[in-house]
């Protein structure tokens, strides 16, 4: 089994000293949360990670939930480490008081999702997807539709799905085919089939709510009649006690590559009673609000896999001996791996590219912060444009990185590594899933370019750019090292957008051949730009931590030197154009 150790002071670090947003610091519902506050939950959440949630990531994988009996059972210790989880309130980290929760903002509950997904990602999916359905209704249902069911959700003891998928349907959901027919009560019928439902059905908790498109019969095709239902497993009776069985049923639990703890269902809806949640046709729009969430959580899951996998290889290269080093300091005829060039290659591509996706992370939590609670509407409207923007690469390139990042922990462990002793190859199946689920990663990359880099509101790439040469301006001369070599890349970023604007009108191949290679683009600098603001701090603190600090400096030097010139490379790769591609002739 792969140990872990919360990263509890770099988490810390992030919360004290980067929490730099202006307008964040100004909501007045966060005014109480303090370091002393934030330091002893994140100890909390460390202790019951790293010894409850962590054994789990085995048992579920060499005993997958399974359908018995019509009933999908978890794997052995999920019932328990769950009844442990709920009763510490941890599901309710971040939600509304009101509803039972803590309150607590998004720049704490992103590191306890880290945590989560470094020890066992099939554990967390059974909650995440509550939060997530959670959000939803909170921000879209009636008043007693929230009353009813959010205070079950919030402790934990019923659970939420997001139901999109079909047969006929992934991405395009236009196509789907489930129905919805209006009753006298005002009630609905829910009929059709639902596929790849994380969390579809477990015997975690006394309900599942179920949060499911669905096309009523006199709405029009494609999404624009698409509305939002919400179905329960069990029907709830006005009193909030559980009444019979709903006309929800599980069709099969799906044998999987990885995450095989996690129950992703096929659902069977048959004149289920559903409870439409906002307005008629505007369910694609509502539902919305549940995956852009959730697509912010993938990324984080990569992130939480690949310290995970970073902090394995870094111990396994200490004990490790293999080979001699040109300045080898064997006295018997090898070394420990970590002291050739090529490991220290790799541990420093983990370790830069980790801490780096950390920090632009917990920028992007101040962000959605400000965009949710501000009182300023423009001020909102401006962080709400950046969550926008950096949704599809915190998703995508977190994801892909973390692909990287544990087959290069898996190289570093060598043979170990490909067998099941370690637990290595694990962590590499385990998120294989994760830039495929909440829309692949080349479909962020093509919501990127065709409709994140401007709006209605403006140009926000460019106002993001200006932003980070603003930022990089005002800071210290020691960083200002790193600044411009940052400025160079930000150059090249900005012709890419000339290319992307240019291409556009021409057609559109060239561009959704080039989507993937600019979001990386944009991607590499986010992560010098977060590098940028652990800088500034790093020399301004520095006598105060040297170790610590001095460790951030040397790291931050290895992305600028190593990884950040991967973004060029992708520009340059993006405008080869497409005719080569399209013109092929597959044989």
């Amino acid at each position: 089994m792969p140990n872990y150790t919360a990263p509890v002071e770099d988490m810390m670090f992030l919360f004290e000293k980067l929490r730099d947003n202006k307008n964040y610091n100004e909501l007045e519902k966060y005014s109480e949360v303090s370091s002393e506050l934030v330091k002893d939950i994140l100890e909390e959440a460390a202790k019951i990670n790293q010894n409850l949630i962590l054994p789990l990531a085995i048992a579920g994988d060499e005993n997958p939930a399974k359908l018995e009996n019509g009933v999908v059972r978890t794997p052995p210790g999920y019932k328990e480490a769950y009844n442990k989880y709920i009763e510490d309130g941890w599901v309710s980290l971040s939600c509304d008081p009101k509803y039972g929760g803590q309150g607590m903002p998004k720049t704490v509950s992103a590191f306890f999702d880290e945590m989560l997904s470094a020890t066992c990602l099939s554990f967390k999916l059974y909650s995440e997807l509550t939060i997530g359905a959670y959000n939803c209704i909170s921000h879209h249902a009636t008043d007693e539709m929230k009353e009813k069911y959010l205070p079950k959700m919030v402790e934990g003891k019923w659970s939420g799905t997001m139901c999109l998928t079909e047969p006929v349907c992934g991405t395009d959901l236009g196509l789907l085919k489930t129905k919805a027919v209006e009753q006298s009560d005002g009630t609905y019928k829910i009929s059709g089939q639902k596929i790849f439902i994380t969390s579809g059905d477990h015997d975690l908790t006394e309900n599942i709510i179920h949060l499911v498109i669905a096309r009523s019969s006199d709405s029009p095709s494609g999404t624009k009649g698409i509305s939002l239902f919400l179905v329960p497993k069990f029907i709830v009776k006005d009193d909030g006690s559980i009444g019979p069985r709903n006309g929800v049923s599980t069709g099969s639990v799906e044998s999987k590559m990885g995450i095989k703890g996690s129950a992703t269902c096929v659902l069977n809806f048959d004149d289920a009673v559903g409870y439409m949640i906002g307005p008629k046709n505007k369910g694609l729009s509502q539902m919305f609000t549940m995956m852009n969430l959730e697509r912010i959580l993938v990324g984080i899951q990569g992130l939480g896999l690949s310290e995970i996998a970073y902090q394995n290889s870094l111990s396994y290269a200490k004990e490790r001996k293999q080979g001699k080093t040109n300045n080898t300091k064997s006295t018997n005829g090898a070394d420990f791996i970590i002291e050739h060039a090529d490991i220290r290659r790799s541990l420093l591509n983990m370790k830069s590219i980790v801490e780096g996706e950390r920090a632009l992370c917990f920028w992007l939590s101040q962000q959605t912060e400000v965009s949710l609670y501000h009182p300023d509407e423009k001020i909102k409207q401006e962080a709400s444009d950046y969550v926008s923007l950096m949704t599809p690469v915190v998703k995508s390139l977190f994801t892909d990185l973390a692909m990287e990042i544990t087959s290069d922990a898996m190289q570093i462990h060598g043979g170990y590594g490909f067998t099941k002793d370690q637990g290595i190859e694990q962590l590499y199946r385990d998120n294989r899933i994760t830039p495929i689920y909440e829309g692949t990663n080349s479909v962020q990359a093509a919501d990127l370019v065709f409709r994140k880099l401007s709006n209605k509101n403006g140009n926000i790439i460019n106002n993001f750019m200006e932003m980070v040469k603003t930022e990089c301006a005002s800071k210290s001369e020691k960083v200002q090292i790193f600044s411009k070599q940052l400025e160079h890349y930000l150059a090249i970023l900005s012709k890419f957008n000339d290319w992307i604007a240019d291409k556009s009108k021409e057609g559109k191949d060239d561009v959704s051949a080039a989507a993937n290679d600019y979001l990386k683009t944009l991607g590499y600098i986010s992560l010098a730009f977060s590098w940028i603001k652990v800088l500034e701090v790093s020399f301004k603190e520095y006598d105060s931590n040297k170790d610590f600090y001095e460790d951030k400096i040397n790291t931050a030097k290895f992305y600028f030197d190593k990884i950040l010139p991967r973004s060029e490379y992708h520009y340059k790769s993006a405008i080869s154009g497409s005719s080569n591609i399209m013109n092929f002739k597959f044989n």
